[in-house]
């Protein structure tokens, strides 16, 4: 369960991750959330999931490539059957979130106790907030008829890696396991780690993770929420057949007996590219090009030895059957192994640049100034005003300098981002709103009229009132579509002024989903319309995610009640249309 707090101006919290996504309030955690369901989507949407420097979220696609890039590619793809040489989605890790009260659990770590975060436990157990709805990897994807706790269980001894994943967004706290399962007297797993959602701190050196290079593998994952605004944003989880003794940053294990001197095999932490040269085609899903994206962006990153070239995927069974088919098909040719940076490198380094986009405004004229600010100690950076949301689109004077005029469409109120980049650093945002106001006209004065003689009215008897008419309620929506950002008014009206207040239940449809596109005003399913009254109001927030997506429809369909009646076909129908 979670519930939300709303900000009066969102977009003045300037939480803006390395996406350039503004970052809306995030929802508390109250009760355990799994990881497939719109819930957990509105939490992990709204949190930044290690700092922007991380580097799981560095932008890579400018990084030189290896001087022996080619060779080692080779190696990846001589370690694996020809049937095995291209890309592979795999349906993994899941997770569940839990809220910071979520009461603890004393769990052995029968492996490697020594290497393990025990977090308060006595060795060699550690206490971690274990939900009795714990998921286990492949969970429910790839584990049949079992149920949740037949799999927890391993009830068929299937065994495998069974990983398991919690996340507190509150505490900003992640805690993983390997090999974890449910026994008569308890839980029990390999090993445990905990990460600082907030941090770059590493493991301590040479220890394991649930992942083989001491790497956290919830910031890695293919996510449901992410696909569908059309981007991972962050480097994905990669495995290869082999790897060398050796690790990079941000690794910090190893897992082979290959010599640290054959440096053709990658070693843990060895980050992967896909070639800028790839066309990525436009009749695939968007899952898969949002995974293709962030494999140009951000990369891949080797933290596990397998017999594939995979990328993990949350086993969500919201993902149609199909939606990752095609990656199959990139081949490991396609790809290139880059120069990593260090722990003080890249955007981890001195002399990052910084901005302010200045104060909110409301204004009445069709135009007005930003005045933006920078901090660029290299001298190096490019600035850039863009439009985030807006109900029109709107146009600058010049874009790249700090100070320009904005010339807008139409009235309503617009974000906009103002950004420095100097390509080594993570790209600096901040945000601002202006609010544009219809300017009223001057009225024209009205003759005061020539009095008439008052006319002493005939009595008119009292009429007697009929019985109160059961009222019919409609649904309409205005306006019809909104760009992402912006509100639409769902109006519910009533055939007769009500003479007690009613309660109207309605349900949602349509492709965009509450919390993840969308929030709803009031308790969502009914609203109320008070005696006297005729109408009354829930208002739609269309959620700018700063993702291209296809247009989403929000459908409210009226269901009828005890004291009122729905026509035939009371719905009314809202398309949000991407802001991007």
């Amino acid at each position: 369960m979670v519930s939300t707090i709303v900000l009066a101006s969102w977009a003045r919290a300037e939480r803006i991750n390395q996406e350039g996504r503004i970052l809306g309030q995030v929802p508390v955690v109250t009760s355990p959330v799994l990881f497939d369901t719109p819930e957990a989507d509105a939490v992990v949407t709204a949190i930044q999931i290690l700092p922007v420097t991380n580097p799981w979220n560095e932008d890579v696609s400018l990084r030189p490539v290896l001087s022996n890039s080619a060779a080692m590619i080779a190696q990846i793809k001589a370690d694996l059957a020809a049937s095995r040489q291209t890309l592979r989605p795999f349906y993994e890790m899941n997770y569940v979130l839990v809220p910071d009260n979520q009461p603890r659990v004393s769990i052995p770590f029968v492996d490697y106790p020594d290497e393990s975060d025990l977090d308060g436990g006595v060795f060699p157990n550690g206490n971690y907030p274990i939900p009795s709805s714990m998921p286990i990897e492949t969970w429910p994807r790839g584990t049949g008829a079992l149920t949740l706790q037949q799999w927890q269980m391993d009830l068929n001894n299937t065994g495998g890696d069974r990983h398991g994943i919690m996340v507190a967004p509150g505490a900003g706290t992640i805690w993983e396991t390997w090999q974890m399962k449910l026994t008569q007297s308890g839980w029990q797993a390999s090993n445990g780690a905990k990460f600082d959602l907030n941090s770059n701190a590493l493991r301590p050196t040479g220890w394991t993770s649930g992942d083989a290079a001491g790497l956290p593998m919830f910031p890695a994952l293919v996510r449901y929420d992410e696909c569908e605004r059309g981007m991972v944003e962050h480097a994905l989880r990669l495995v290869v057949a082999k790897t060398r003794r050796e690790y990079i940053y941000p690794a910090n294990h190893y897992a082979s007996s290959i010599p640290v001197t054959s440096v053709n095999y990658p070693a843990m932490g060895q980050r992967l590219r896909l070639k800028a040269s790839f066309i990525i085609p436009s009749g695939w899903s968007i899952e898969e090009k949002a995974v293709l994206r962030a494999l140009k962006k951000y990369g891949a990153i080797v933290a596990d030895n397998g017999g594939f070239f995979s990328i993990s995927v949350c086993p969500d069974d919201r993902f149609s059957d199909t939606a990752f088919n095609n990656l199959s098909s990139v081949t490991i040719d396609n790809f290139e192994v880059i120069q990593t940076t260090g722990p003080n490198e890249g955007p981890r380094s001195p002399g990052a640049p910084s901005v302010n986009a200045g104060a909110d405004q409301s204004v009445t004229a069709m135009s007005t100034t930003l005045t933006g600010s920078m901090v660029d100690p290299s001298g190096q950076s490019s600035l850039q005003w863009q439009l985030y949301s807006g109900p029109a689109p709107v146009t600058f004077a010049n874009a790249s300098a700090a100070t320009t005029m904005v010339t807008f469409g139409q009235a309503g109120s617009y974000t906009f981002l103002f950004s420095a980049n100097d390509a080594v650093h993570a790209v600096a945002y901040d945000a601002v709103v202006v609010s544009v106001q219809s300017s009223s006209p001057t009225p024209t004065p009205t003759p005061t009229p020539t009095p008439s003689p008052t006319v002493t009215p005939m009595p008119t008897p009292t009429p007697t009132a009929p019985p109160s008419a059961t009222p019919i309620i409609k649904v309409s929506v205005s306006p019809g579509q909104v760009i992402e950002g912006n509100d639409a008014i769902f109006t519910f009206s009533s055939s007769v002024a009500l003479s007690q207040s009613v309660t109207i239940h309605y349900t949602m449809g349509g492709r965009a989903q509450s919390g993840l596109d969308y929030t709803l005003s009031g308790t969502s399913g009914e609203v109320t319309m008070d005696a006297g009254q005729s109408s009354t109001t829930v208002t739609l927030h269309a959620i700018a995610d700063h993702v291209k997506e296809r247009n989403e429809t929000a459908v409210i369909s009226l269901t009828n009640g005890t004291d009122y009646r729905v026509p035939k076909r009371a719905k009314a129908t809202l398309t949000i249309v991407n802001g991007s």
